[in-house]
């Protein structure tokens, strides 16, 4: 399966939906929107390449529709090498916005990682020896990177497939009902056999994921706490490097364990979404070339057809759990904005300068 919800629905099936049940602190939609403020520009020369994206992505289709129309027919030389001609120009435009994309999209989130990342380090350092001493510090380096990177994604792959994919999807479905509403009902008629037990398949391999991630971060924690002075001084106190080593190994173990299982559940779930599309291209083939043979359709709007449909699954399937991106994406900046709102509990106090000829502040008082 190829088009802009492939790699949305191979995403569908590590979301964690629980973040669906957490709620999220008043106010921080308006918090993230003020981190996203500088990158305004960036944001809209985005949106609008991506848009620009999806409406290469149907016209193209419908170009070659013509093609085969005019084959058909026995109509002009002219006109068909002019199609391919606009065919082979909107490729290269739409390879040039697949750079601008990129390009925008990586200035946009690393901006962001920057910001954040700095922006938590410098307020981290601000804290008091006693914040050090509560705090587990491979929690708090997991703060640092992965929420900022997972709240980096809000703005690049979160935004950009939200809005290619529903752009894509409402384009590629009015011109597909508009070529034939028979054929077009009839393909999305497979949707929900693919649809329905996928969710229940998520569900799986959602909770395979989210028990890696608890592992990974619990070996993170171990790792950063067991490899320095003190860490290795009371593992070696106690004598117990052969029970640490073993239990490392355990989760070690089970991460690996549940990376090939999640590697076969992804890969079952993309060849199950290729040959729904494949099955519904086949009845779009039968049905559609009966049509044309009739002399009801075309025999482009076949072939218009069938290439509009592989665009079609991808971004339905993407859409449908758009929420738990959003909501994923949302809760990563709720825990960076934890982090920023800690308050130290020795605040300095500031030295003022006296009026006039200023203060001089002696730090050895006699």
């Amino acid at each position: 399966m190829t088009g802009p919800g492939a790699g949305g629905a191979r995403r569908m099936m590590h979301q964690d939906r629980s973040v669906l049940d957490k709620k999220l602190t008043p106010g921080i939609l308006r918090r993230v929107a003020a981190f996203a403020r500088p990158y305004r520009r960036e944001l809209t020369i985005f949106l609008l390449l991506t848009i620009v994206s999806s409406v290469i992505g149907v016209a193209t289709p419908l170009l070659a529709g013509d093609v085969i129309n005019e084959i058909s027919a026995k109509g002009s030389v002219r006109v068909v090498l002019t199609l391919a001609a606009v065919i082979a120009g909107l490729a290269v435009l739409d390879a040039l916005l697949s750079l601008g994309t990129r390009w925008f999209s990586s200035r946009i989130g690393e901006g962001l990682i920057f910001d954040m990342r700095t922006k938590v380090f410098q307020h981290v350092q601000q804290m008091s020896l006693a914040f050090f001493t509560r705090t587990q510090t491979g929690a708090l380096v997991s703060r640092l990177n992965n929420d900022v990177i997972g709240a980096q994604q809000a703005f690049t792959s979160t935004l950009s497939g939200v809005v290619s994919n529903a752009i894509g999807l409402v384009l590629t479905a009015a011109a597909m009902f508009t070529l034939s509403w028979q054929v077009t009902i009839l393909s999305l008629i497979l949707l929900p056999i693919f649809v329905l037990p996928a969710k229940r398949f998520g569900r799986k391999l959602q909770a395979l994921t989210r028990e890696s991630y608890g592992l990974n971060a619990s070996m993170n924690t171990t790792t950063t706490e067991r490899f320095n002075v003190s860490g290795a001084l009371l593992v070696t106190l106690f004598g117990r490097p052969e029970v640490e080593a073993t239990s490392f190994s355990d989760r070690a173990g089970r991460v690996r364990d549940i990376g090939v299982t999640t590697a076969m559940y992804g890969r079952v779930f993309i060849v199950a979404l290729g040959l729904v599309a494949a099955l519904a291209q086949a009845l779009t083939y039968g049905l559609g070339g009966t049509l044309a043979l009739s002399g009801a359709m075309e025999p482009g709007a076949v072939v218009s057809l069938a290439l509009l449909l592989s665009r079609l699954y991808g971004p339905l399937t993407a859409l449908s759990n758009v929420r738990v991106d959003v909501m994923s994406a949302l809760v990563s900046f709720e825990r960076v904005f934890e982090v920023l709102d800690l308050q130290p509990l020795i605040v300095e106090k500031p030295v003022e300068e006296e009026a006039g000829a200023g203060a001089f502040v002696d730090a050895h008082p006699r």
